[in-house]
């Protein structure tokens, strides 16, 4: 089963390729080692036009859909998952900025010239991301913003945030705004030393009085979150199941060549010969298909408009993490001891993919979400004011 092929920038995948083996995988173990943001991974892409795949090509953009977004995402996941989150929180932020947003800015994106994230995620609800806690009042001509949120990807190197707030005055559970990373307000409230994943910028965000024009306002007042599950989430979801194909493609793929290459001398045989070390490969091999078939279906669902296209988007997220933190288990016990160590970067990729199954909305969320949409229920319980 293949996923469909978008016309959109022809070209970009050869760019990718490219910045993938040049500039993205030399640099991943320095960026897990240190935490350092890969910038040079980010200029990169905004020059060769990757980043701006999902633009419209009304405002110079490559037109392309979420199966681009697929492919990007899983190409550089395949050799640095912090790089690979950047893209795809900034992917996600763009879905609702081109469906909601200034076209200034969507040309911006279009034209690589800036970077944005979501800012969903608070320290009162965590990651219950469409509950949120932070506030939105008017104040004369503008909107005062007051918000703790707990993890923004990219924080401080955004140029700006797909920020959500309870509304102002309207009916519903959130307003969504497009906030400059530079208004003042705006702070940073901690650093990020996470177990994996130690590039992506995760940092807690805070805004105090932070002004914003009616025109910062993504939609009406209250729909904020009808707007995320159109836009962003699908995006995010399918974006973050590519991720975990990835990460999972690579540690397969480093498996393979360990067992071939690894030899008992005293046998005078590789680990490939020995049918134990080959079943064990095979049940991994075959996990990772799982997944990698499951999200090609789900682009499938989506690009065909399948009666099933929104089930299969809030489970393609946990089936993959799942999948990935098992198959990253399976081949660190298989490959013994020279995973364990940081030169075949099966311990990085081992790491990254446990980040999947927490982010939101983690694998309990979606699996409560797959159970409540199968069984014609609401999504969300009413959250009490």
């Amino acid at each position: 089963m293949t996923a469909p092929k978008s016309t959109a920038l022809p070209d970009y995948r050869t760019a990718l390729s490219e910045i993938v083996e040049q500039t993205i995988a030399p640099a991943a173990t320095e960026i897990d080692r240190t935490g350092a943001y890969p910038r040079a991974a980010l200029n990169a892409l905004r020059e060769a036009g990757v980043l701006s795949v999902l633009s419209a090509t009304e405002v110079g953009g490559g037109g392309g859909s979420l199966a681009d977004v697929a492919e990007v995402v899983e190409a550089i996941a395949a050799v640095c998952g912090s790089t690979a989150m950047v893209v795809l929180m900034h992917f996600a932020a763009t879905a609702a900025i081109e469906a909601h947003g200034p076209r200034d800015v969507r040309e911006a994106i279009a034209t690589g010239n800036h970077v944005t994230t979501l800012a969903l995620s608070e320290a009162g609800s965590r990651s219950h991301f469409w509950a949120p806690m932070s506030s939105a009042a008017q104040a004369g001509d503008s909107f005062r913003l007051d918000a703790a949120k707990s993890w923004v990807t990219s924080a401080e190197e955004a140029d700006s945030y797909v920020w959500s707030s309870t509304p102002v005055s309207a009916a519903g559970p959130m307003t969504l705004w497009l906030v400059p990373a530079d208004a003042p307000g705006l702070r940073v409230a901690g650093g990020f030393d996470g177990v994996g994943l130690r590039g992506n910028g995760s940092k807690p965000v805070t805004g105090e009085g932070v002004l914003v024009p009616e025109s910062a306002r993504l939609g009406e007042d209250g729909v904020g979150l009808d707007i995320a599950l159109a836009t962003s989430l699908p995006t995010f979801l399918i974006g973050n199941a590519a991720f975990s194909v990835g990460l999972m493609g690579a540690m397969v793929a480093e498996a393979a060549a360990h067992l071939t290459r690894t030899r008992l001398t005293h046998l005078d045989v590789s680990l490939a010969e020995q049918p134990v070390s080959r079943a064990d490969f095979a049940r991994l091999r075959t996990r990772s298909d799982e997944a990698r078939a499951f999200l090609a279906d789900t682009l499938l669902a989506v690009g065909s408009g399948r009666a099933d296209a929104t089930l299969r988007v809030l489970q393609v997220k946990a089936v993959a993490a799942e999948a990935s933190t098992e198959v990253a288990d399976g081949v660190l016990r298989l490959c013994g001891g020279a995973a364990f160590r940081k030169e075949l970067g099966v311990e990085r990729r081992f790491r990254d993919s446990l980040a999947a199954r927490v982010m939101a909305p983690t694998t309990a969320a979606l699996q409560d979400f797959v159970g409540r949409a199968s069984l014609g229920q609401p999504l969300f319980d009413e959250v009490s004011a």
